[in-house]
């Protein structure tokens, strides 16, 4: 892995880079239930404000410049207080970017910052076929939980999806 990658902060103006990455994934069928991408606003409010990350290319810089290569970004499962430091993870890698440690890098600054903000577990749900995910998501030492079997329909086609969490060894103890 190129140690030049740099992560920063996600902001509005990554937004055009992001939603890009975003529809790359959606067409592979295999990385999320939406067929479209949201706007801004929707996906905004649908995300925590804090542990939203772009991983850039070598010429990139702390403050966003650069290729985006991906994004990483918590929601949370639930508004009740109790679940406050459980988070769904999100995570895409550009195409040509894949297989390069871009994802890997991505996921493990998405733990760090996920402690730094109280978070205790996270969750990823992923669609069985998707190995690459999966494979992911269990170097960074997630564990499967199981598989929600039928759980929704892409097109007309039921779907499993298979339950991915990591607990904090740092918070929540």
């Amino acid at each position: 892995m190129p140690a030049s990658y740099v992560i920063a902060s996600m902001s509005p103006e990554h937004w055009h880079a992001v939603v890009e990455i975003y529809g790359e994934g959606i067409a592979t069928g295999n990385a999320t239930f939406e067929t479209q991408p949201p706007d801004w606003n929707q996906w905004d409010s649908a995300h925590r404000k804090d542990c939203r990350l772009i991983a850039l290319d070598e010429s990139g810089d702390a403050t966003g410049t650069g290729r985006i290569l991906g994004w990483a970004a918590l929601s949370p499962v639930s508004a009740r207080h109790v679940y406050g430091g459980v988070a769904e993870v999100s995570l895409y890698v550009r195409s040509s970017a894949r297989g390069r440690g871009v994802g890997r890098l991505l996921l493990e600054t998405l733990v760090h910052d996920s402690e730094a903000n109280g978070v205790w577990t996270l969750q990823a749900g992923v669609f069985p076929e998707n190995a690459a995910s999966i494979a992911l998501h269990k170097a960074c030492e997630f564990r499967e939980v199981g598989v929600r079997r039928r759980i929704g329909r892409l097109g007309e086609v039921w779907r499993d999806v298979l339950l991915l969490e990591r607990r904090s060894t740092k918070v929540g103890v």
